[in-house]
């Protein structure tokens, strides 16, 4: 287990986190890795014993690029994140959950909630790694495995933008009902780490809260190569 990350997370400022998630629907983590843990995962790329599947995006029109699923058990930095920024994020969950008039179902510690996921006969772990090259990109979509999921998850970019690839900006985009979607592109630097929404997230209207549903994708590399680190909290069947 690494100390360092350990530190970091104990040091994230959460109230700011939370408060920045209820109102925008997304929020940056500062610096989260470090450039060693960075290259340590993307220098690993190739170890073919770390994943249990490979996915090229152009054969299911998903984008252009590639994306490798971890086996089971995760890496220990991998195992420790999901751990870690799980605890905070299923706080803001039940909160949610209670706005939209649901119940608050989602369990303190990450154990509890993949418990979940196994009764539900989601057993594949789902973080992953995605590669894009220039001319790469990632379509739109929601990030869905199963009956059961978390309604958060985290990017974590790996290199740096600006210097090890352009483009290939994270695009967030929210369906308003009855209106036109609303966009956000965030460009995120080398450890930072975005939380946002998996399907949906509550928004204060003049009657109480709606619902709006968001999906993500990942703007076209124009040179360079990106790796980026997908923290998924769910399993998949």
């Amino acid at each position: 287990m690494s100390d360092q990350l350990s530190k970091r997370l104990a040091h994230v400022d959460w109230l700011r986190l939370q408060e920045e998630l209820d109102e925008q629907g997304f929020a940056v983590i500062p610096a989260l890795l470090d450039s060693g843990q960075c290259q340590k995962l993307i220098s690993a790329y190739e170890d073919e014993a770390l994943y249990r599947k490979t996915i090229r995006m152009e054969r299911y029109s998903f984008g252009e690029g590639e994306y490798k699923y971890f086996s089971a058990p995760l890496p220990d930095l991998l195992q420790q994140l999901r751990e870690g920024l799980y605890p905070e994020l299923a706080k803001a969950a039940n909160r949610w959950q209670e706005r939209l008039g649901r119940d608050s179902d989602y369990p303190e510690q990450l154990s509890g909630f993949l418990a979940q996921c196994r009764e539900q006969g989601q057993l594949q772990p789902t973080p992953l790694i995605l590669k894009y090259e220039a001319g790469g990109y990632n379509c739109l979509h929601q990030d869905l495995y199963g009956d059961v999921y978390f309604p958060f998850q985290t990017v974590i970019a790996l290199n740096q933008t600006g210097q090890d690839y352009t483009g290939g900006e994270f695009m967030l985009v929210e369906q308003r009902p009855r209106a036109q979607s609303r966009g956000h592109v965030i460009r995120l630097e080398q450890g930072e780490a975005l939380v946002f929404p998996t399907q949906y997230r509550p928004v204060q209207g003049s009657r109480g809260y709606y619902r709006t549903t968001l999906r993500h994708g990942v703007s076209t590399i124009t040179a360079g190569t990106r790796y980026s680190l997908g923290v998924i909290f769910h399993d998949a069947k």
